[in-house]
């Protein structure tokens, strides 16, 4: 195809998403169960550092209220240059696929893909309204009707896409060819959905693109899981929150916070700005919203994620995996559910996260602490049954048991929780490594 063919049709494709029609608004329907008070911005905990506790203020003291103005007009100056380089560079590296000229993807090959997914696969797009006003572009392959021994097709995948990724060439194909109906969807700001990228915006998104699955698909939230990649973890971690009936929800190449990722890059000098700014713009507390949902849960940690992974091996040069920050967020998932089988036992669980291959997995787990898989099994079993159909987390199992059951115990669930893929960050997800989370 031709640089012009090219070109016309990039214009053509972008003409006809203005005009297409909406097919669903944040408002439409209005139910208690699918909002939370302050939706728009929920899931964020930004800290303000202007409502952080203040040196008393001794009006009869004119030397000490000109230091305080000076201290105020210093404050405020520099919360306007985080504001600043939030907003411009910030964003620019947060969010590279919202900005043309740092996307390596071509547009023509985002309407090629689009168009494969509607002409191959049936795909039906639709273009929703945020609460925010924000056009957000959505691509729907429904495989209800499809003859499956599984039923898969019954399961509808929410794809979240990472920073530089699109429903059109992302992870979206992976669950898509592992045969679930799927859903995806892009940041705002990004190919054809508007505004621009920024947590707020993006769980807006998320709002509306949840709801229209259940209220116009017709998926109940039990049948619906959430695939979040990469950056995509903030947004999924955010509905399985908000939305605690969900079936489940998967995690690939994820991490717990942005602030340990953002270290990594940047001289020592400009820490402590770098980390104001991420707190009060960009705070993707993926971990702690990930705690909050009670539903079933599988992490995919890539071995070789160069991303997500703080460390180089300098001889090898690959990532350090036991520096992989997927490990903290499962570590922080453990904890959170089961306190009691944690206390004592996470260096058993560290020494597991620290080996990147299988075999070594294999013989920590089954030789050097003797695994007993079905009498874990049992033992959670039981326990879940003696709290009755209604039981949360946190659960107490763990309390008095022997060291060397509770070491059982833990291993035993940190590998249900967690998978090891053999990949690098930037790589799709083969077919036949996604899943559905273990449900005890």
């Amino acid at each position: 195809m031709c640089y012009r063919m090219k070109t016309c049709l990039v214009i053509k494709d972008g003409y006809a998403f203005r005009n297409w029609p909406i097919k669903y608004r944040w408002d439409e329907f209005k139910d208690s169960s699918s909002s939370t008070n302050g939706i728009a911005g929920g899931g964020s905990s930004s800290i303000d550092a202007s409502l952080r506790s203040r040196p008393a203020v001794n009006q009869g003291e004119p030397n000490l209220v000109q230091t305080s103005i000076l201290r105020g007009m210093k404050h405020t100056s520099s919360k306007l240059a985080r504001y600043a380089i939030a907003h411009s560079v910030g964003r620019w590296l947060l969010y590279p696929g919202s900005v043309w000229f740092l996307n390596k993807i071509p547009l023509s090959l985002l309407v090629r893909g689009r168009t494969r997914l509607m002409e191959d696969f049936h795909g039906k797009r639709v273009k929703l309204i945020a609460r925010d006003g924000n056009e957000i572009d959505t691509m729907f392959i429904d495989r209800r009707n499809r003859k499956d021994p599984w039923q898969r097709g019954t399961h509808l995948v929410i794809c979240c896409e990472g920073n530089g990724s699109f429903y059109e060439i992302g992870c979206l194909s992976t669950p898509l060819k592992a045969g679930y109906s799927v859903l995806g969807w892009n940041h705002p700001g990004f190919a054809r959905s508007t505004g621009k990228p920024y947590p707020k915006n993006d769980i807006n998104a998320m709002e509306v693109v949840l709801q229209y699955a259940v209220h116009r698909l017709n998926f109940s939230l039990p049948d619906i899981a959430i695939y979040g990649y990469s950056l995509g973890s903030y947004t999924a971690t955010w509905a399985a929150m908000s939305y605690p009936d969900l079936g489940a929800l998967i995690l690939d190449a994820s991490f717990d916070g942005l602030i340990p990722l953002a270290m990594k890059m940047i001289d020592k000098r400009w820490k402590k700005l770098v980390i104001r700014t991420v707190m009060e713009h960009f705070n993707l507390n993926v971990a702690e919203q990930l705690c909050l949902y009670p539903g079933p849960v599988l992490l995919i940690r890539r071995t070789l994620d160069e991303i997500t992974s703080t460390q180089y091996s300098t001889e090898k040069r690959i990532p350090i995996v036991k520096t992989n920050r997927a490990n903290q967020l499962l570590l922080q998932l453990l904890r959170t559910r089961y306190p009691e089988i944690l206390s004592g036992t996470e260096e058993v669980i560290q020494h597991w996260l620290s080996v990147d291959s299988p075999p070594l997995e294999s013989l920590i787990y089954h030789f050097l602490y003797k695994v007993d898989e079905d009498w874990c099994l049992q033992k959670l079993q039981s326990y879940k049954t003696s709290l009755g159909p209604k039981a949360g987390f946190p659960w107490r199992l763990g309390k008095g048991l022997p060291s060397k059951q509770k070491q059982q115990l833990a291993l035993f669930l940190a590998k249900k929780h967690m998978k090891n893929v053999v990949s690098t960050h930037g790589r799709t997800l083969p077919a036949e490594e996604f899943q559905l989370p273990w449900k005890l």
